[in-house]
């Protein structure tokens, strides 16, 4: 996705209107946003994008934004599927533009530890990221996504226990979470590359 169409940033309050669009019950609320972002994720991922969690979350990013502009939306799942359809012409053009400018551009002539450098970096990245999180909040994130799949599911069956939160509400926070977290280290990972050490 071009990266200016990224500027804007869900905020909590453009988050909170989006879930009050889908509904009164703040948690039935999150179940809903949680399934229309999977249906983005598959609808992507059918339509063969490379990084389908980026573009649902962008889509929904959108929806938000627009709902925080006053716009009235009836049914924010059928309105998500046609911004999606948007984003996606948006990403065939990209992608086309991007051919052609590949095909004008001469070889790439990068040092041949650029990657791991790069993979050194993004490490260090999210430790950094990590530590700056309250510790309940690193803790719930670390231990959220911890295991393989029957240890994961008794991982988050714990915390759901230990916080006193409802599944669905327990997903939501891991999902905000891991956003933050994500959002924080593509930020620490653009200055290290401004600015190599």
């Amino acid at each position: 996705m071009d990266a200016s169409r990224q500027k804007w940033v869900l905020t909590q309050e453009a988050f909170d209107g989006l879930l009050a669009c889908l509904g009164p019950d703040r948690d039935a609320a999150a179940d809903r946003y949680l399934e229309i972002r999977r249906n983005l994720v598959r609808l992507f991922e059918w339509r063969g994008c490379a990084a389908p969690d980026e573009y649902a979350d962008e889509t929904i990013n959108r929806c938000a934004r627009k709902i925080g502009e006053g716009e009235e939306i009836r049914d924010v799942a059928t309105y998500c599927i046609g911004i999606a359809r948007m984003i996606l012409r948006e990403a065939n053009r990209d992608r086309m533009r991007e051919a052609r400018s590949l095909d004008e551009a001469p070889e790439p002539q990068s040092p041949p530890n650029q990657m791991e450098t790069d993979a050194e970096h993004r490490v260090e990245c999210l430790r950094l990221c990590l530590s700056q999180l309250p510790a309940e909040n690193r803790d719930l994130i670390l231990a959220y996504y911890q295991g393989d799949k029957s240890d994961k599911i008794k991982n988050r069956k714990a915390l759901t226990e230990l916080f006193g939160l409802r599944a669905s509400t327990l997903r939501m926070r891991a999902l905000r979470l891991r956003e933050a977290l994500q959002q924080c280290s593509e930020n620490c990972l653009h200055k290290r590359r401004g600015n190599p050490a």
